[in-house]
């Protein structure tokens, strides 16, 4: 496929002799390798061949600490929103979309740039979400206003999907042989999960030490260390460069994204389906999602491949990370509020009570690999989404009291269940995809990912509102305005209390602690019947784990096409130098030694 980096995308000049491999000079010194159109590496339409054994740990680990920045601003201002409302006295809608700024655009943009990488380099477009990275965090950091922070919060999330997809595609190119992928891929989820957990600790840190947008200003000494690191170490790739990028089918599937959650996250603040635009983002979403499924499909080269939906283990695996991310991000975000306005706790001391769910997250990151061999995906994400249920039912149990032990056991479960669950689900929804529409399925995962995230903030805190308001609604001595600004949120009615004083004051303030925690229940209730159904779905995935060769070895690299040669284990420097016996060999025997070729590759490093 052209403009792939495949295993044996590289044909040699002259015929092999003996005493040395085919493609050096005599001399032995490995000659220049063009590509099967006759491009010089690096050319247009050329991309490197996979990293060898030497440095493919070393691109996975920068990859690594890439995302670790995304993640932690997913989360980082959670413990910092009592101070930021404080200083920028947000109204309750612009609250809202400090909070979803970050996700919505990262969301509605991860197709648009995950499908640019495979056009003009994975490489290219990540370097490039370095910098917007660390611009919007200036931004945010000295925001004088709501209205500043929502849009660098945007900016973030646009930085964010330049950056997402082009690690986990790029984490797909490098690692051809789906056993070591299956480990790149655990320990890649593992840092996620540990970003998104560590963020409230950092977070709390700074806010407690420094003020409320220092929770930003930490990204930009990493963002300018991690970037020399990434244009030195990270090899360039590209995906399908056939046919024309479809630009506007981009658009429409980021517009149509953003629509439908707005439209959600606006039922979830109360509004009515028939208000105008409520009704009118719902609808303008569902219909540009629509046309954009069915351009995709007319195309001759379309942006995405739909097609790959068509596949039970693509298909479920993405519908597996939208729930697994609707409990985890809309039950933190509760459970924040949780700690600090119930518990009454610091903002440190709500990170650090968080910390086990992050180190099961790791605990279950590092042992994936071993677990998705061992079971296969189908009993691992099943048994992941039971995990996470039974733990968000172990909840239920909290009260108006702080149950330090309870709430540690409940947090391992869930963060050892809801990683089991993501890995198995991105591990198969990867190695479902053609190496040549890596970018294209990472944007598609990652979106779910997101859009999972920014409907668990809807969704949920839709449902907590719903019971938490009425218990507030009328209360004995308290005026009728003052219940109905309590019914916006608990903080609110910390502060409506302190300003009534009194016998008014302190019924409001124990009412509105008691009905958070009735729709805190009601919550996970809710959540718990939501990641039942997830391990319901999740019994389409395969039973086995088939780690013998690539599903997809003719697209996407693991052996060669007919008709070029394949490729021996790649060298210390990375190079993927062609066999002998493909050099020769019709179509049906390069195929046979690339497989070959690459479960050596699996062979001498598997762990």
């Amino acid at each position: 496929m052209a403009g792939t980096t495949t295993a044996g995308s590289w044909k040699s000049k002259a015929p092999a002799t003996p005493g040395r491999r085919a493609g050096s000079p005599p001399g032995g010194t490995p000659r220049q390798r063009v590509s099967p159109d006759g491009a010089l590496p690096g050319g247009p339409g050329a991309a490197p061949a996979p990293a060898g054994p030497a440095n493919r740990w070393t691109v996975l680990l920068v990859l690594c600490v890439s995302l670790l920045f995304v993640a932690l601003d997913s989360t980082v201002l959670h413990v910092a929103i009592p101070a930021l409302t404080e200083a920028l006295r947000p109204g309750p809608v612009q609250l809202l979309w400090i909070v979803d700024a970050y996700p919505l655009a990262a969301a509605s943009l991860l197709i648009l740039f995950g499908t640019l990488g495979d056009r003009v380099g994975r490489r290219r477009v990540l370097l490039l979400g370095y910098a917007l990275f660390a611009v919007a965090s200036a931004v945010a950091s000295m925001a004088s206003d709501a209205s500043v922070l929502i849009g660098a919060r945007a900016l973030l999330g646009a930085g964010g999907a330049m950056i997402m997809p082009a690690t986990l595609s790029i984490v797909r190119q490098v690692f051809p042989d789906r056993r070591e992928r299956a480990l790149a891929i655990g320990l890649w989820s593992a840092v996620a999960a540990v970003g998104a957990a560590v963020g409230p600790v950092l977070g709390g840190f700074m806010v407690q030490h420094y003020w409320w947008g220092s929770v930003f200003l930490i990204n930009i000494p990493l963002m300018a260390a991690i970037w020399p690191l990434a244009r030195w170490l990270v090899p360039e790739s590209t995906g399908d460069r056939d046919g024309p990028w479809d630009l506007l089918g981009a658009a429409m599937a980021g517009l149509g994204i953003l629509g439908a959650i707005v439209g959600i996250k606006r039922l979830g603040a109360g509004a009515s389906p028939l208000d105008p635009p409520t009704l009118v983002s719902l609808v303008v979403g569902v219909a540009l999602l629509v046309l954009f499924v069915r351009r995709q499909r007319r195309l001759k080269h379309p942006l995405i491949d739909m097609s790959m939906f068509s596949r039970p283990a693509f298909s479920t695996s993405v519908g597996c990370i939208v729930v697994a991310m609707l409990a985890l991000v809309g039950l933190e975000l509760i459970a924040v509020q949780y700690l600090q306005l119930v518990l009454g706790l610091h903002p440190m001391q709500t990170g650090l009570r968080m910390l086990p769910l992050t180190f099961a997250a790791m605990a279950a990151g590092l042992l994936g690999s071993k677990v998705l061999h061992r079971v296969g995906p189908r009993l691992m994400v099943v048994t992941g989404f039971t995990l996470t249920a039974s733990a968000v039912l172990a909840l239920t149990v909290m009260g108006e009291h702080d149950r330090p032990l309870l709430l540690t056991a409940a947090f391992v479960l869930l963060g050892f269940g809801l990683e089991t669950t993501l890995f198995g689900a991105y591990e198969s929804m990867l190695s479902e995809c053609p190496a040549g529409q890596a970018g294209g399925a990472a944007a598609i995962g990652e979106t779910a990912y997101q859009l999972g995230a920014g409907l668990g903030i809807a969704l949920l805190g839709s449902v907590m509102n719903a019971f938490y308001a009425p218990g507030v609604r009328h209360l004995p001595g308290v005026p009728r305005a003052d219940s109905r600004g309590a019914g916006h949120s608990l903080g609110e009615a910390y502060d409506l209390s302190h300003q009534l004083g009194g016998r008014p004051g302190a019924v409001l303030r124990d009412a509105a602690r008691q009905s958070f925690v009735h729709g805190l229940h009601v919550t996970l209730v809710v959540s718990a019947v939501l990641l039942l159904l997830g391990a319901a779905a999740a019994l389409r995935l395969p039973r086995a784990f088939d780690g013998s060769a690539d599903p997809h070895a003719n697209a996407c690299g693991g052996t060669s096409e007919p008709g070029t040669e394949a490729a021996e284990p790649a060298g210390p420097t990375g190079s993927a130098e062609p066999t002998d016996e493909a050099a020769t060999g019709s179509g049906a025997e390069a195929a046979r030694v690339g497989a070959q070729a690459e479960g050596r590759v699996g062979a001498k490093s598997r762990v």
